[in-house]
């Protein structure tokens, strides 16, 4: 059976939607030991599951589910997978949390006919040259955002 590596870390940022890898965190796809790992770096940035407003009293953006979205956040960020692949290995990580398969379907479907935006917007992001999804520079202080860690690291490099 597949497993998580480490235990999830995160720290929230000011923005209210951003939480910043705090330590090393994986997954392992398809069995433990298989090989075939997704590193996630202390650093990356993730928003959880990203469900509209309206549906969070049925699907929060965080849940048992939670360590399975920031996989497969960094997934979509990485792209050195398919869409498709991602997206079952979502399911699968979901399946590995045994979050119930009602949520698991409904989950499943929505990154299938709604992820091609966010899968589109990485890929054009990356092309720009734009890395606000992993950044060196760590928040210390609780009044950190995306846009002050991007200035950090803009003035520093």
């Amino acid at each position: 059976m597949s497993r998580f590596t480490e235990i999830l870390l995160v720290s929230p940022l000011a923005d209210g939607k951003s939480w910043v890898i705090k330590k090393d965190f994986g997954y392992d796809v398809g069995e433990e030991g298989s090989g075939d790992t997704i590193n996630v770096p202390i650093g990356f940035m993730t928003d959880f599951a990203s469900v509209p407003r309206p549906l969070w009293w049925l699907l929060p953006k965080w849940g048992k589910y939670g360590n399975a979205a920031v996989i497969h956040d960094y997934c979509y960020w990485e792209q050195s997978r398919s869409r498709k692949e991602s997206d079952l290995i979502f399911r699968e990580a979901m399946q590995v949390l045994e979050v119930s398969n009602w949520k698991i379907l409904l989950m499943y479907c929505a990154v299938r006919l709604g992820g091609g935006l966010a899968w589109l917007g990485n890929s054009q992001r990356k092309k720009a040259g734009m890395k606000d999804k992993v950044t060196q520079i760590l928040p210390v202080k609780s009044v950190e955002t995306t846009s002050s860690l991007r200035l950090k690291a803009t003035i520093q490099y």
